[in-house]
């Protein structure tokens, strides 16, 4: 991890670090106006929902991740004699979620994706002020580096104009039809993937080599924004017992609706022509 930033919360310093190319926010800090840190921490993993959650993140963002280890977490859960912790969380090989150690910059930290939500269950509010602290940090290094920085990834439910009718229909998913072969995969990341994009990460790289990064990164803010819906059906879905299969053909139907409406939103109107950031010169 390189060096730490710090941004400042409601009156609360909180450490924001890098780690292979991605911005790590201290939990720890996060927790100074909550209480006692390792026990909040403790008792938001200790909750079903966030076990699902960081398991969706680590399968769309981590080939490694042992889902061995983490049945064995999900199936103790709930359990009084079982309490849940970032050590035995690591078991997992997950990388959205860390312990750091040493003298400086010690605690716990989390990919920003899972700062945010965790943020929200300590408080919507502090997630909001979150949010724009963060921003307004990389906003500052983008003006530093004369780079353009997206924050669509931090505000992915936020409703952002689509410039032309070409662009808006290139957006809108394809129809998975009967005679398309339709393949099972292990990662429920490339179900969504496939859902939303008609790809999987593998497809995707395969036809696109000389980009960096993934899928993903390359998405709207409209298309990250049905993805997190996406996510929360097909959570919901696996509890009901549907098959991926039918899952697939579900969630490729809720991307199409979502997507037409949300391109067809008047909330979008106020948004048209706004830059994300102050271009030089302005």
């Amino acid at each position: 991890m390189v060096p730490n930033d710090v941004i400042i919360v409601q009156e609360t310093e909180i450490r924001v670090t890098e780690r292979n190319g991605e911005d790590y926010i201290s939990l720890t800090d996060m927790c100074k106006a909550f209480g006692d840190g390792d026990q909040l921490i403790k008792n938001w993993l200790q909750n079903k929902n966030t076990i699902e959650f960081l398991q969706v993140w680590e399968e769309i963002n981590n080939p490694n991740f042992n889902l061995v280890e983490l049945h064995q977490i999900k199936n103790n859960i709930g359990l009084n004699r079982f309490v849940m912790s970032v050590k035995k969380w690591s078991a997992t090989n997950a990388i959205g979620l860390i312990a750091k150690t040493g003298r400086y910059g010690s605690g716990t930290y989390a990919h920003k994706d899972i700062a945010l939500e965790f943020g929200s269950w300590l408080s919507p509010e502090f997630k909001l002020y979150l949010i724009k602290e963060f921003q307004r940090l990389k906003q500052k290094e983008a003006q530093e580096n004369k780079t353009e920085w997206n924050v669509k990834r931090i505000l992915s439910k936020a409703n952002y104009r689509i410039h032309t009718d070409a662009i808006q229909a290139h957006l809108i998913p394809r129809l998975l039809n009967s005679t398309q072969p339709i393949f099972v995969y292990s990662a429920e990341a490339d179900i969504l993937n496939q859902a939303m994009f008609g790809l999987t990460a593998k497809q995707w790289r395969e036809q696109n080599p000389t980009l960096k990064g993934n899928i993903r990164d390359y998405a709207s803010v409209e298309q990250l924004t049905v993805l997190a819906a996406l996510e929360s059906q097909n959570a919901l879905l696996i509890e009901q017992g549907v098959s991926q299969k039918e899952r697939l053909t579900i969630l490729n139907r809720l991307a199409i609706q979502q997507m037409q409406s949300l391109l067809k939103s008047k909330s979008l109107e106020p948004l048209k022509d706004k830059p994300l950031l102050i271009e030089d010169g302005e």
